[in-house]
């Protein structure tokens, strides 16, 4: 049985994270938590705005509390949220993130970290085995808990030490009918900046635009941003200096320049990256990223006096827990993050979409976005997936470890995270999705058009072969 992707469990509510799923689920996680505490464990749901979300809390909560946990009712959150109010016990959210409508998920926390590798081993191994409930005056008990406004105020209160104030400052934030609705335009205007927020009610179906933000779907902002001049092309207003966009459960981010353009995740990452390094005290500051993200990040982070290290994706926590464990006092991560989705040490060891959309702020508050951008080199970047059925995955990138370095006779190859192509004028990476019947593409180059096309010529060949 794979029941965890590299984002927790999900998938379509009729055909993969049904009920029944949700209930084994939760006496699994329950009673696993049972086993290694002396206490009756904790666990905090919460769940997006999706309309299968109150059945399935219910399910999880029927098996949670059927196993002997007590069950803390946080209701309708962000994921980073669910995350923060963890801390200190265990914690289940409810989401399916980006994904559509007709799918759900299930994100399991402790102590404000997502599950690792054998925390999920685990829960897989108890959901097969199917154990009874637990004897019926050991059920655990159900109550009410409310931790946004405290979430709220600790990430005002966390970005309130970077950066600058945002007095004065416009801010347009979609919200995309999902959870951030409830943290980000509220944490903004905490900090004194004036936000327009966009498609800032809570539904399900996500009416306004699909729950992954893409060039595609955040039209109406791009629209909203550069509507600044008149027909001749003269500025009118100011109009917003940023435009902030979320996906359903408001864990990724994505940044808009004040004429609608997205600004690449991969410099998002590189300025959050240098900032952190250099306001790090640390002898050996290490940002933590993964395999498809970009040069430009190691180039900040190193003139910044730090290094990277790289991990698989779906696993920033993984990469930290191995440099925290190797035990040196002069070393210290001092952020981690893969595209859209950041980890904030100092703040929590969870992916916080919300505390990044408050902390880049305030930096382009204090220096402005063009400064920001001036020392990154923007080389082109491309992502693309091929089509790739579940249960090929496995064979196909058995036989693109071998087919993508005769593609690429001249490239220095790793295997570790997929198979990733260094070459002279740039590399190429080819992974599963952990989340999608597909395979991922990433190239980076002056000549990326070219790299691109062989490598997806070449996924195609081990697909339909």
């Amino acid at each position: 049985m794979t029941l965890f992707g590299t984002a927790g469990i999900r998938g379509d509510v009729r055909e993969r994270l049904t009920p029944d799923l949700a209930l084994a689920v939760g006496r699994a996680a329950g009673a696993d938590a049972t086993g290694r505490e002396d206490t009756t464990p904790e666990f905090v749901i919460a769940r997006d705005g999706r309309e299968t979300g109150p059945g399935l809390c219910a399910a999880l909560e029927a098996g949670l509390e059927s196993a002997g946990a007590a069950v803390r009712r946080a209701g309708v959150l962000p994921t980073p949220t669910l995350a923060f109010a963890s801390r200190d016990r265990r914690g289940v959210m409810v989401t399916a993130s980006h994904n559509p409508p007709t799918d759900n998920g299930l994100k399991l926390f402790e102590n404000g970290e997502e599950y690792g590798d054998d925390g999920e081993a685990r829960i897989e191994a108890c959901v097969e085995e199917r154990d009874p409930p637990a004897a019926w005056h050991e059920w655990g008990s159900a109550e009410r808990i409310g931790p946004l406004p405290d979430y709220r105020d600790r990430i005002a209160d966390y970005a309130g030490g970077h950066g600058a104030a945002l007095d004065g400052i416009e801010i347009a934030v979609d919200c995309g009918n999902g959870m951030a609705s409830r943290a980000t335009p509220q944490v903004l205007r905490a900090l004194g900046a004036d936000v327009v927020a966009l498609n800032a009610n809570v539904d399900g179906h996500f009416p306004a635009r699909g729950s992954k933000p893409t060039p595609e779907t955040l039209g109406d902002l791009r629209a909203f941003l550069g509507d600044s001049g008149d027909e001749n092309g003269a500025d009118q207003t100011a109009g917003p200096t940023l435009g902030i966009a979320h996906d359903g459960d408001a864990d990724r981010v994505v940044f808009l320049d004040g004429d609608g353009e997205i600004v690449h995740e991969d410099t998002i990452v590189a300025i959050l990256a240098e900032h952190y390094t250099r306001a790090s005290t640390a002898a050996d500051p290490v940002v933590v990223t993964t395999p498809n993200a970009s040069s430009r990040i190691d180039e900040r982070v190193a003139a910044a006096g730090g290094r990277v290290e790289r991990v698989r994706l779906g696993a920033l926590h993984v990469g930290i827990a191995a440099v925290d464990e190797a035990g040196d006092p002069d070393t210290s991560v001092v952020f981690a993050a893969e595209p859209w989705k950041h980890i904030h040490p100092d703040l929590g060891p969870w992916i916080d979409g919300v505390a990044s959309a408050a902390v880049f702020s305030r930096l382009v508050a204090e220096q402005g976005l063009a400064a920001l951008r001036e020392p990154i080199a923007e080389r082109p970047y491309r992502k693309v997936s091929v089509d790739c059925p579940d249960d090929r995955k496995d064979p196909v990138m058995e036989r693109l470890a071998t087919t993508l370095p005769e593609s690429f006779p001249d490239a220095t190859v790793e295997t570790e995270h997929g198979v990733r192509l260094d070459l002279d004028e740039g590399w190429v990476l080819v992974r599963p999705s952990g989340t999608e019947p597909k395979v991922r593409v990433y190239a980076e180059s002056e000549r990326v058009e070219e790299l691109r096309e062989r490598a997806v010529a070449t996924v195609e060949a081990a697909v339909e072969g």
